[in-house]
């Protein structure tokens, strides 16, 4: 994963952490691709101060995330989901050619339903 994408993201997890400025520099550098100057003149501090402002939010968002790991666990658990479909369309495909039960059938639903509820948080 690219750094300008962790970082937004730890971004979307931790930013509540961040003090208003360090925020703002960081969504402006991150997510809106301005220089340090652009956003020097958004915020209106020094370039230094936009650069000292950004290191140091990073700094915090890796911290937590390394404390906290709610961005790994975010991944392990889409992973998780992930492979539960893809067995629930293994088990479906064998109901169709094999079993053509219709109690796997509903519990196919049911899971999938769950499943949807889960993607959704």
């Amino acid at each position: 994963m690219s750094k300008n994408f962790e970082v937004s993201t730890l971004l979307d997890y931790y930013g509540m952490l961040l003090t208003d400025k360090q925020r703002e520099a960081v969504e402006f550098y991150y997510n809106d691709d301005l220089s340090l100057g652009e956003i020097a003149g958004n915020l209106d501090i020094t370039r230094q101060g936009v650069r000292d402002s950004i290191k140091r939010a990073e700094a915090i968002l890796f911290e937590a995330e390394e404390k906290l790991g709610l961005l790994k666990n975010s991944r392990q658990l889409r992973e998780s989901l992930d492979s539960i479909r893809k067995n629930i369309d293994i088990i479906d495909d064998l109901n169709i050619k094999r079993y053509r039960s219709n109690d796997i059938n509903q519990s196919i639903k049911v899971i999938l339903s769950e499943l949807d509820k889960l993607n959704e948080m």
